[in-house]
């Protein structure tokens, strides 16, 4: 069955600025999870500009499939946001039970600058740090910062924790380089593995690195498919060049021991989520950039070939007025950024549910869509 816009059912606002006239507030970096009554759970951080020292994850319910939604709550306590900003992902772990990963930004050092340094695209100094409610979400527990297995020595904030089949956690990230360029591990794509359920973290998964190359992957995200099959997709950038290469994918057959060596989607895109359809097909939506708009493509996996399918724009957006590969500062990129972060959800009758940050009218708010496939 192919998919395109006949199958949207429906649009609406998680969060928006109510009074934009007399506050700045943008929010960016939605995550949505379905609870076993039907309530849905959204995440997302605001602030007063993309990345302010302010910037806060927060957390909202809706109890109509998405129409309405609860006045946002901050996740973090207060002493935890002085001079640092955060942004957490949900996971539903059943029963009731939520866990959200956070990545701290310490600012104290750079309390005048963004979140990375544009000499040399290093970033400030991050801390992680686990969160969970047992009550789907009407309390949380007091953070408990996570030791990692490797030094980044920073973090990326690009996915939650992924709960899978044999009971294993693991969080995907990437190593990020330290503000003054300090990186004994290079910037390649991992998953911190948990044995005890978010307890310790004592080892992780290298899924992609090509560090040598100068090849960067960040905003990963990995799925564990029906037939057992992990896959794992990325954003893609060249710092030699200069460019953002076409996504890519990897896939491991034995519970993330070992992983191909990346390859291309053929889309061309940059921050991707990833879900497989009832009928075995994936499902990605994404922030294009050889053409505008968030779109959906389909796709199918035959041995390690990516094939996709159907595609279609399912957020307009607006063409920017410049080269959309060639990124002479990319840390001036991420900070002119308009849309993005998609998350994918899928509802108890399999509707999918699909949320991404976008400015709208000189504000970012967060947007939903719904797909019926």
């Amino acid at each position: 069955m192919s998919i395109d816009q006949t199958n949207v059912t429906g649009t609406g606002i998680i969060y928006r600025n109510p009074k934009p006239h007399v506050f700045s507030r943008h929010a960016y970096f939605p995550w949505i999870v379905g609870l076993e009554n039907g309530d849905l759970i959204a995440s997302f951080v605001t602030g007063e500009a993309f990345e302010s020292i302010d910037s806060d994850t927060c957390i909202s319910r809706s109890s109509d499939e998405g129409l309405t939604w609860s006045v946002p709550q901050s996740l973090l306590p207060a002493q935890y946001k002085n001079l640092s900003s955060n942004c957490a992902r949900l996971t539903n772990m059943g029963n009731n039970e939520l866990a959200a990963m956070v990545v701290r930004s310490r600012r104290e050092s750079y309390p005048e600058e963004g979140l990375a340094n544009p000499e040399n695209m290093g970033f400030v100094p991050t801390e992680l740090l686990l969160i969970r409610s047992f009550d789907a979400g009407k309390s949380w527990t007091t953070p408990a910062l996570i030791e990692p297995p490797l030094t980044g020595p920073s973090f990326e904030a690009c996915s939650p924790i992924v709960l899978l089949k044999d009971g294993r956690w693991i969080w995907p990230t990437s190593t990020w380089r330290g503000w003054n360029g300090y990186s004994p591990n290079g910037m390649k794509m991992v998953a911190l593995v948990s044995h005890d359920q978010g307890k310790t973290w004592p080892e992780h998964m290298e899924v992609m690195d090509s560090n040598t190359e100068q090849i960067i992957y960040w905003e990963g995200k990995i799925v564990e498919l029906s037939n057992g099959l992990f896959v794992a997709v990325s954003w893609v950038f060249d710092e030699k060049k200069g460019v953002d290469l076409k996504n890519h994918f990897t896939i491991s057959r034995d519970k993330g021991k070992t992983w191909t060596a990346p390859a291309s989607t053929n889309i061309q895109g940059q921050t991707m989520a990833l879900t497989e359809l009832p009928d075995g097909r994936l499902l990605a939506v994404y922030r294009r950039t050889d053409k505008p708009g968030l779109w959906i493509t389909t796709a199918r996996l035959t041995d390690d070939t990516w094939i996709n399918e159907d595609e279609f724009c399912l957020w307009g957006g607006i063409q920017e007025n410049k080269d959309a590969q060639k990124q002479e500062n990319m840390v001036h990129e991420f900070n002119e950024l308009k849309f993005g972060a998609p998350c994918i959800t899928i509802l108890p009758d399999h509707t999918i549910f699909i949320a991404f940050w976008c400015y709208e009218k000189m504000v970012s708010n967060i947007r939903w869509f719904k797909l019926v496939v």
